[in-house]
């Protein structure tokens, strides 16, 4: 005999889990994508604009201000953006949950 299927939405079902899982890789994604395409950018900008990344900015060539000032600064932003939205994204999810539990019928 089969067990009946469950008729409410757990915030701890699979179905559940699974969207949210598939929301935090698309997000986890993105954040790993800007992050490589700002740390593969800086050896092209030197190979292909050598001289505009030689270009002194406050002291520093334009290589070593980005690389040695303003790339962890980028870093952090990027982890800042994740967090922010990795936690938006299991609000949505649970505030999905509870909407649907408040529009099933009492008693189920």
């Amino acid at each position: 005999m089969q067990a009946p299927a469950p008729t409410t939405t757990d915030i701890h079902s699979e179905e559940f889990l699974a969207r949210l899982k598939r929301r935090q890789l698309r997000l986890s994604i993105a954040c790993a994508g800007t992050f490589l395409i700002a740390l593969l950018a800086l050896p092209l900008l030197n190979y292909f604009q050598p001289e505009a990344m030689a270009t002194r900015v406050g002291g520093f060539t334009l290589t070593w201000l980005i690389l040695g000032v303003l790339f962890f600064p980028f870093v952090w932003v990027i982890a800042w953006v994740f967090i922010r939205r990795s936690i938006a994204l299991e609000n949505t999810e649970v505030a999905e949950v509870n909407a649907k539990k408040a529009s099933e019928p009492v008693g189920q």
